[in-house]
C-alpha cells in the first residue's frame, strides 16, 4: 500500500516538473544567436517575440481573423504566435541595443511593482 502511494507521489512530482519547464522554440534560440552576431558588428535590431515560447513567428491578427476593433484603432491590436497559438494584445520585443539609464530605471520600477 505504501509503495503504491509513493509511486503516485513520485509520478505527480514528475508531472509538475514537466509543466514548469519553459518552452523555448528552436527559432527563438536561433534569434538570440543572430542578435549576438549583429551586436558584435554594432548593428542593432528590435524583434517582436511570443512571451510564451519565445518564437519570433508572431503576427498581427487581421480584421477578418477576429480583431475588428484592433484594426480600427479602437483598442490595441491583437497578436498571435504561429508556433504555440498564443494570442493577446501584449506586444513583447527583444533587442540587442545597449540599455540606457532610463531603461534600467523602468525595469527596476517594474520589478518593484511585481514584488508588491
Amino acid at each position: 500500500m505504501q509503495e503504491a502511494e509513493q509511486k503516485k507521489k513520485k509520478k505527480k512530482q514528475q508531472q509538475t516538473l514537466i509543466l514548469e519547464t519553459p518552452e523555448i522554440s528552436e527559432s527563438g534560440e536561433q534569434l538570440v544567436e543572430f542578435l549576438e552576431e549583429l551586436e558584435k558588428e554594432k548593428k542593432y535590431l528590435d524583434v517582436q517575440i511570443c512571451p510564451k515560447c519565445k518564437s519570433p513567428k508572431i503576427r498581427r491578427v487581421e480584421a477578418q481573423g477576429g480583431d475588428m476593433f484592433g484594426c480600427m484603432g479602437i483598442v490595441p491590436p491583437k497578436y498571435e504566435c504561429k508556433e504555440c497559438c498564443w494570442s493577446s494584445q501584449v506586444n513583447v520585443k527583444v533587442t540587442n541595443r545597449p540599455l540606457t539609464v532610463r531603461d534600467v530605471e523602468l525595469i527596476a520600477e517594474a520589478l518593484d511593482a511585481e514584488e508588491k
